[in-house]
């Protein structure tokens, strides 16, 4: 009864979890969680300050802190560390006994027969699978780190394009002003004779194409904070104040960073261990070709009292099964990771190439445009004191100054452009991502 009671009080017990009755999305920012787990007892402690406008860098920190997909990381790690954890438990031994009561003939006692026997073929491919194992739960922790720091340029990505779309939607205002402004004094000149309908139509036309640019800005603002908002695990009417992008300048080293890659970047180091649990599932498969083999030792007494005690064998005959099939698998398998990863890293590569090519292109016309929304400034400016002294009418001191806006515009463009490149960059080189050692817990390492 005691080793009964000292078995079951071992056993995992069940006890219900309910799902959730309603979203748990924050309202406010000072909703969200909004502090850094200290690294040590003497680390300072870091919160974000939301009374200031957000930087990119907290806005990306938010997000790792608070989006709602990253909250099962927790579990995603539990569930490898669980089947580690089976993978290093041995096969228990199997016992069996029997007894013969002896009713009646020669016989003097009854017969028992006990044996304990354990399984051999698991204990030979044990090492392999734990091997495996370790290997899956290094491959989730990257992963989960990847992830992490997709959600956090995807959300720096996402305040770039509203910082920018503020500009050109303030800007675009601007023109429709200037135009609706024209439009009127064109209709009080026709009103007077002094001016026919026809130059009216270009005007509405310039309007309706100002309408149309304004809708649309509008309409990918709301997107881009809906978005925003979702990947901070907010309501999708939060706003706030963005500060203005700020990027430091580009790294001098960057084919060598690019070389580096694969030593780096998480979904890579993620490939490289699931790579090598394939290696090690593969290797567990050749030595599961021993064939089922069960060793242990046997007692037997028969009813003339006839003792007996010795070794006990029982193993499978590799006539129809050698295992053919899961050696085929997870050789298929390793090649398809492999090439998998070539693909990524390939991909990997030409992609940072292409956004350093497209850094210097866009670098270049943005240095043009500014400079000739500076000279259409300047213009606008001149034409607006020719105006004051009566020496320009007010039709060429609009289009002097809607020249100017559009200059402004393509310098916003430019620039919104450049600031998503360089997120795209960091997503792509790692630049910025933390030094995280991906290792399992200590009692990982020691098995």
């Amino acid at each position: 009864m005691l080793a009964a009671c000292v078995a079951l009080g071992g056993c995992a017990s069940y006890h219900p979890l309910p799902l959730p009755r309603r979203p748990d999305l924050a309202t406010s920012l000072a909703q969200l969680d909004l502090s850094l787990p200290r690294r040590g007892a003497r680390a300072p402690a870091f919160r974000v300050d939301i009374a200031k406008p957000l930087s990119l860098d907290q806005i990306g920190l938010l997000a790792i802190l608070n989006n709602p997909d990253l909250k099962s990381a927790p579990g995603e790690i539990g569930v490898a560390r669980g089947r580690f954890l089976q993978a290093t438990l041995l096969p228990n031994p199997s016992a069996s006994f029997s007894y013969g009561a002896l009713l009646g003939g020669p016989g003097i006692t009854s017969a028992i027969t006990a044996s304990l026997a354990q399984d051999i073929a698991a204990l030979i491919v044990h090492d392999a699978r734990v091997r495996s194992a370790r290997a899956r739960v290094y491959q989730v922790d990257a992963d989960l780190l990847w992830r992490e720091w997709q959600v956090a340029q995807k959300a720096r990505q996402l305040a770039v394009d509203l910082y920018w779309g503020e500009r050109a939607i303030a800007l675009t205002r601007r023109e429709s002003e200037l135009i609706a402004g024209e439009i009127a004094q064109v209709r009080t000149a026709i009103a007077a004779g002094n001016l026919t309908i026809a130059a009216l139509s270009p005007l509405l036309a310039a309007q309706a194409a100002a309408a149309q640019s304004l809708a649309a800005q509008q309409l990918a603002r709301l997107k881009d904070w809906q978005a925003l908002d979702a990947l901070l695990g907010l309501v999708p009417n939060v706003r706030f104040a963005i500060a203005r992008p700020v990027f430091g300048p580009l790294p001098p080293d960057l084919d060598r960073l690019a070389a580096s890659l694969p030593q780096r970047r998480p979904d890579l180091v993620a490939l490289r261990f699931g790579y090598r649990a394939a290696e090690e599932n593969v290797r567990a498969a050749i030595l599961g070709q021993f064939p089922a083999f069960t060793l242990g030792p046997a007692y037997g007494s028969d009813t003339s009292a006839i003792v007996t005690l010795g070794p006990s064998f029982t193993f499978a005959l590799p006539i129809f099964d050698r295992n053919q099939g899961r050696i085929a698998e997870t050789r298929a398998t390793r090649l398809l990771l492999r090439a998998q990863y070539r693909a990524r890293l390939d991909a990997a590569l030409g992609t940072v190439r292409a956004l350093r090519a497209q850094l210097g292109q866009v670098a270049a016309d943005l240095a043009r445009a500014r400079k000739a929304a500076a000279a259409a400034r300047a213009l606008a400016a001149t034409a607006r004191r020719a105006y004051a002294e009566g020496n320009l009418d007010q039709r060429s001191l609009t289009d002097y100054e809607t020249t100017a806006l559009r200059r402004a515009l393509q310098v916003v463009a430019l620039a919104r452009t450049r600031g998503e490149d360089r997120v795209f960059l960091s997503v792509e080189l790692g630049l910025g991502l933390p030094r995280t050692r991906i290792a399992p817990p200590e009692r990982m390492r020691r098995s």
